[in-house]
């Protein structure tokens, strides 16, 4: 029979796991929702992989420093994902707009579109100390 500590480690242990396979199923559900082919058979991250594709060319140094400031308080392990999906998105109001490059303006818009609104906070506080105008994109908001 189990008794004393022994019995309070198992449990524990088989808390924790349960834990762990919890957290990492919800992560890999994700990413598989996101692998699923819409309507027009592509899935989300293909668009966003062609939407960096197309626009690869379009970003100049000033606009890619900007990005990685922005996506600077992701923690690092995510950082890469927080990238493409951002730049993604920048990547597709270019080409719906037929932009001839990436302007600060195109990685602000795709800034706010991509990411939660509990990211906006730092966004702004950011543009603050950069002392850009962010009062046109206050609808976005």
């Amino acid at each position: 029979m189990l008794e004393g500590w022994f019995l309070w480690f198992i449990i524990f242990w088989i808390v924790f796991l349960l834990s762990m396979l919890a957290i990492g199923g919800f992560f890999m559900f994700r990413k598989f929702l996101q692998r699923l082919p819409k309507e027009d058979g592509k899935s989300d991250l293909d668009w966003q992989e062609y939407y960096l594709q197309k626009t690869k060319h379009l970003w100049k140094q000033e606009e890619k420093d900007l990005l990685e400031e922005l996506v600077a308080p992701v923690p690092e392990l995510f950082r890469d994902v927080a990238r493409a999906k951002i730049a993604g998105k920048i990547g597709q109001l270019a080409l719906k707009e037929n932009a001839k490059y990436i302007t600060v303006d195109l990685v602000i818009r795709g800034y706010i579109i991509a990411t939660p609104k509990r990211d906006h906070k730092f966004l702004i506080k950011r543009l603050k100390e950069k002392q850009i105008d962010y009062s046109p994109y206050k609808a976005l908001f």
